[in-house]
């Protein structure tokens, strides 16, 4: 008893109660770690890489699928067809800039003399009853919170990868969004393209975007990409909801040219979206938990090291 209590107070917490304090420590790892998970399941951002989408019959608000659930609609690829529909980032990889296509006018003009600006190019097909409706969509939603100069400092672009389609088609199209929009977007600072089966394959393959028709319907991801006016790719967004944040900071790398920045994520982890008030809040249920997990790590850490140290002695 009196060689208990004449240990140093550091040793005694090292020596016999160890396991149960590290098992502690993991079980608060373990709690941490589902306050991460948690915290990431509020999060505004699309819910996976565009495998699902908003359902027909759900309530939206200027139809654009803000309410929906998310359900697959479009028809599910037999298992020798699927591996070959689906996106391959080609980040920092450039795209065919001299491909001619159809504007909305039937006018023939060149990806090259389209994109003089960084620019969002969304691939859809103009007939599609739900999913590239919702895309497009989620960009006229957000496109006037974007800290740009639309026409000046960007431009969009919507290519149907239907052959088919005709420049009426894309006209009526984007008669739709502009209207949605209310006449606070510039109509030549967002474009809606027509085009051959290969030149729509040369940009669609060049993008890593694998498509599949089937039917009337075709297979193919939701995401839309952003270029440099270089026609370098520097950044992928997924899904049919869009922070204005994230297109904002998408289109300052092409800006400058760069693929990908350390600081976006940064920003996208510590801050949440809150399309209420149309603010970005500080996140602090990730953040505490992220730090509570790193400080329980050192500390495990320490201990065991301490530990081993001891034994050694």
């Amino acid at each position: 008893m009196r060689f208990a209590t004449s240990l140093p107070i550091r040793e005694r917490i090292l020596d016999r109660p160890r396991p149960l304090f590290c098992l502690l420590l993991l079980s608060a790892l373990l709690f941490a770690g589902e306050g991460v998970l948690a915290a990431d399941e509020t999060m505004v951002h699309p819910a996976g890489h565009g495998t699902t989408v908003p359902s027909s019959n759900a309530r939206h608000q200027d139809g654009t699928g803000d309410d929906e659930p998310h359900v697959h609609v479009h028809p599910v690829a037999a298992p020798e067809q699927a591996g070959e529909v689906g996106l391959e980032e080609r980040l920092g990889e450039f795209i065919p800039m001299d491909l001619p296509f159809l504007d909305e006018q039937g006018r023939e003009i060149s990806l090259k003399e389209l994109i003089t600006v960084p620019t969002i190019i969304a691939p859809v097909y103009y007939k599609c009853p739900n999913v590239c409706t919702f895309l497009q969509g989620g960009l006229a939603r957000v496109l006037n919170q974007v800290k740009r100069t639309p026409g000046e400092d960007f431009r969009i672009i919507s290519v149907s990868f239907d052959e088919t389609e005709t420049p009426e088609l894309a006209r009526k199209s984007k008669a739709i969004y502009m209207e949605a929009m209310e006449g606070r977007f510039p109509e030549d600072a967002w474009r809606f393209l027509t085009g051959s089966p290969e030149n729509i394959r040369l940009l669609t393959e060049a993008a890593g975007y694998r498509f599949m028709r089937q039917g009337a319907d075709f297979l193919h991801p939701v995401a839309i990409f952003v270029v440099s006016e270089e026609g370098k790719i520097v950044r992928y967004l997924h899904g049919t909801r869009y922070l204005p944040m994230d297109l904002t900071l998408a289109l300052i790398e092409a800006s400058e040219g760069r693929v990908g920045t350390t600081i976006r994520k940064v920003v996208s982890f510590c801050f949440s979206y809150d399309p209420e008030n149309k603010t970005y809040v500080f996140n602090l249920m990730r953040v505490s938990a992220t730090v509570v997990m790193a400080t329980a790590g050192t500390l495990l850490g320490f201990l065991l090291l301490t530990g081993r140290r001891k034994k050694d002695t």
